[in-house]
């Protein structure tokens, strides 16, 4: 995966890092505010041992460091009960009651620095405080017999007293919100890379360029109203569905330039990929450009082309391919444009033998003489072989892909079938594409975009014409 494609798995899958990072600081801010509240105290004492004035030669008391072995002793016995019981006499505590204190002594001096840690700030400086007095006290009669038995004692001298602590060593807020806000995105960063390993379905151009090299041709957004119908150039010609539409047209007409000969089949992968819905508009564009265009309904097992449009499908391409009637009988005009129809007709038992047939390849080269354009709505690729049938008489396949429907297997399945037999796809039209992602952006969809240089349909400027009357 490059760097570009990890931002782009990032982006398409921002939600699950925000929701795992607004998790996790949550998460540790809740812990923080629970955690009780722990302050510590410290003060630095110097420890010596005296000698009474009477062994000194004028007179006075001397004094002497104490040495390294002493100290390791006094910090020992520091915590024992030796020291704790006569310090809580001293503090005025119940016998018993917890005191948590540790030591350290300096490599090169005889000092130590005592910490009281606990929950009450001004009794913690007091035990810092005096921690220090009573261990010389009790080391002196205790854990110094040969300073005891010369007369000396030891002294403790402040050296940092011990102030009442304003803020509480732990828990630290700030540091446990910034660990939980880098271990949130982390997290975050995961599982993206996870859901986006494990996504069986195509969501984006980068899913289809990855199965093939072939083009996008459009994408076409998600139609989240079917009140007023499927057909978007009739019901809602400027709306954002129709203009990704004509987009697609004008795509196919380049790709039209490289074939030379103004027919497509249009299929999917798997059904339900909105096919249909997406070849009769396209019908419809390429009639508003001017264009003679024939609307076949090659799906002779779920014929839906009839019925998307409202017109009799009792009659079609069956009823032609048996010889029980002419083209200019059965093919029916669109209202008043140039779109003609060729319903499926009556569902036959074997609808591959016949596309296949040389009926079919006959009336279909009749028929590219008639029109400048002809489309053919075909069945998936995967279930059946109908549209590699069709696609030998025509001279482009167009692939429907639905976005968040279609799996990738599928869609790697279909793409295989087709180059199998030399069949390939001229371009992909990437389906049901959700208005709110980058896809839709790049493209304009939210506000009508038309080309500068298009010119407006027939449909149009007889719309323009009646509002201006």
């Amino acid at each position: 995966m490059t760097f570009r494609e990890f931002l782009g798995v990032l982006g398409a899958r921002w939600r699950i890092i925000a929701v795992s990072l607004l998790a996790v600081v949550a998460a540790a801010a809740v812990q923080t505010m629970l955690t009780p509240a722990v302050y510590s105290s410290s003060s630095k004492i110097y420890l010596r041992a005296t000698q009474p004035a009477s062994a000194s030669n004028n007179n006075q008391v001397a004094t002497y460091a104490v040495q390294a072995s002493d100290l390791a002793t006094y910090l020992e016995v520091l915590t024992s009960p030796s020291v704790m019981e006569p310090l809580r006499d001293r503090l005025g505590l119940a016998p018993g009651t917890p005191i948590n204190v540790s030591g350290e002594v300096s490599q090169t001096s005889p000092m130590m620095t005592i910490t009281a840690t606990g929950g009450d700030p001004e009794l913690l400086a007091r035990i810092a405080s005096e921690s220090g007095p009573v261990l010389a006290e009790v080391a002196t009669k205790k854990f110094s017999p040969l300073l005891a038995a010369n007369g000396q004692s030891v002294e403790a001298t402040t050296i940092t007293p011990a102030n009442v602590p304003g803020e509480p060593t732990s828990p630290n807020a700030k540091r446990n919100l910034a660990l939980g806000a880098l271990l949130g995105l982390a997290l975050g960063i995961g599982l993206a890379l996870l859901r986006h390993t494990l996504d069986t379905k195509v969501r984006t151009e980068d899913d289809i360029k990855a199965l093939s090299d072939r083009p996008i041709l459009g994408d076409i957004p998600m139609v989240k109203s079917v009140k007023s119908g499927l057909l978007s150039l009739e019901t809602d010609p400027h709306g954002r569905h129709a203009e990704s539409i004509r987009r697609l047209r004008t795509n196919i007409l380049f790709v039209d330039v490289t074939t030379a000969g103004h027919s497509f089949v249009v299929t999917s992968s798997v059904p339900g990929e909105g096919k249909t819905t997406t070849t009769v508009n396209l019908a419809m564009a390429m009639a508003d450009a001017g264009s003679k265009v024939l609307l076949i309904d090659g799906d002779l097992r779920n014929p839906s082309v009839a019925s998307t449009m409202g017109l009799d499908g009792s009659f079609g391409l069956t009823t032609l391919l048996l010889g029980q009637a002419d083209p200019e009988d059965v093919v029916q005009r669109w209202r008043e444009t140039t779109l003609h129809v060729l319903p499926a007709g009556p569902v036959p038992p074997n609808p591959s033998e016949l596309l296949g047939s040389e009926p079919m390849e006959v009336l279909f080269g009749k028929l590219s003489h008639d029109y400048d354009f002809i489309l053919v709505d075909s069945p998936p690729v995967v279930p059946v072989i109908d549209a590699v049938l069709i696609n030998k008489l025509t001279h482009g396949l167009i692939m429907v892909v639905g976005a968040e429907r279609t799996k990738k297997r599928d869609l790697a399945s279909a793409v295989q079938s087709l180059e199998t037999v030399d069949a390939p796809v001229a371009g992909f039209a990437l389906n049901m594409v959700s208005s709110g992602s980058s896809t839709a952006h790049r493209y304009g969809y939210y506000g009508y975009n038309r080309d500068a240089d298009a010119k407006p349909s027939r449909r149009e400027r007889r719309s323009q014409a009646k509002h201006h009357a």
